[in-house]
């Protein structure tokens, strides 16, 4: 059933509403919007606040780990009182009180072959936030098998990566076609590499600014590009990659 806009809501995004490119019509969209995010650390934090409050109707997370002190200094949902309790479980109680009109649906399991399909199915875009390539190539495999919309987001030191996919369109190419095989999970592991706070949060709300072009079909998104950012030296650019004939993407 699709959400109405009452004059509540109207006031609670009014500030998005009288933007040209949203309106009314465009807030309804990101009322009955569903949105999966995997991973609620670094990057999952800040998708998951910037979604909620721009009012997007259903959001699902999955993560199965608990909140430690290291988490912190990054990861803007949570506090000091929050340690040792589980992420899902915190970010559900932030969520509701930024907005209670949103529906959340939790998923404190590890992500695997057997129960993706069952929880991607029934959301529009797919979101990785993940720290490791087993799920990136998971999320992939599954989001092109269901024909979903897939942001993946990197981050490692200062640096960041964002990818967006479509794969309504039989065009474009996955994941698999930048990343022939897969990467070393050391070049995104924090706890030996580091990374700087904002640095998550910039490319959090960059792979949000690509869920809400897609939501409202504006503006050119990254199809067929990488955004490569380095925060250190503040470069921005977008590298474009071709679809492999021998990739996955091109038997399905």
């Amino acid at each position: 059933m699709k959400k109405q806009l009452n004059k509540n809501l109207i006031e609670r995004f009014s500030r998005q509403i009288i933007l040209k490119n949203v309106g009314i019509i465009g807030q309804k969209k990101i009322n009955n919007a569903k949105v999966l995010i995997v991973g609620a650390g670094g990057l999952g934090c800040p998708i998951i606040d910037y979604l909620s409050r721009a009012g997007v109707g259903t959001i699902g997370i999955a993560d199965f780990d608990k909140i430690n002190l290291s988490n912190i200094h990054r990861q803007s949902l949570f506090d000091s009182k929050d340690i040792g309790k589980y992420k899902v479980d915190i970010i559900k109680k932030k969520i509701k009180s930024i907005n209670p009109f949103i529906k959340i649906k939790t998923y404190k399991k590890k992500i695997t072959e057997k129960n993706l399909n069952f929880i991607i199915k029934s959301f529009d875009i797919i979101v990785d936030g993940s720290d490791n390539f087993k799920t990136k190539f998971l999320l992939n495999k599954f989001s092109l098998k269901l024909k979903k919309i897939l942001i993946v987001g990197a981050i490692s030191k200062f640096d960041g990566h964002v990818f967006t996919f479509d794969f309504n369109s039989k065009k474009n190419p996955c994941l698999k076609c930048f990343y022939q095989s897969e990467p070393s999970d050391d070049i995104l592991n924090c706890e030996s590499e580091g990374i700087l706070g904002s640095t998550a949060n910039i490319v959090g709300a960059i792979q949000v600014n690509e869920i809400l072009k897609k939501i409202l079909t504006i503006g050119k998104d990254l199809k067929s590009n990488i955004l490569i950012l380095d925060l250190l030296n503040l470069n921005f650019r977008k590298v474009l990659f071709k679809k492999r004939k021998n990739c996955i993407c091109s038997k399905s």
